[in-house]
């Protein structure tokens, strides 16, 4: 193998293994708060059914996708598009109300709509037992 192109090589993987590194150290809030703008990327487009699926299990053992097709609907549709969106806060805690013991990251959001502006959405995320965060919650005032 030519000596230019393996220096290179081993230079580029030691990259890729720091920025594993510090991905491992990345916040849970960071972590949580990344998840759910990708779950809010699913409902801007109207993928309620997508959107549903990457819930946790507990929501979709109380909610069936028809209602929260449902639901969601009635939510967003008066609101219109996202104009913006930007991140408020992310508070982790092991507790909240009515839920079991575990890891949750509630996150906010200021989002302007075409027919609200200023808006915020919460969005409480849950960590599961494969240590993936997945909404529990979704609500906008």
């Amino acid at each position: 193998m030519n000596k230019r192109i393996v220096v290179p090589l081993w230079l580029l993987l030691g990259l890729c293994l720091t920025g594993i590194a510090v991905a491992g150290e990345a916040k849970p809030e960071a972590i949580a708060q990344g998840e759910a703008l990708l779950w809010l990327g699913l409902v801007d487009t109207n993928k309620y059914d997508e959107s549903w699926q990457e819930m946790s299990p507990a929501f979709k053992k109380e909610v069936s996708k028809r209602k929260w097709k449902s639901t969601v609907t009635e939510i967003r549709k008066p609101l219109g598009k996202v104009v913006a969106r930007k991140p408020k806060s992310a508070d982790y805690t092991k507790e909240l109300p009515g839920a079991p013991e575990g890891e949750y990251v509630v996150a906010k959001f200021e989002t302007n709509f075409e027919k609200k502006t200023a808006a915020v959405e919460t969005v409480t995320l849950g960590l599961g037992r494969d240590l993936i965060w997945r909404v529990s919650s979704y609500s906008v005032k």
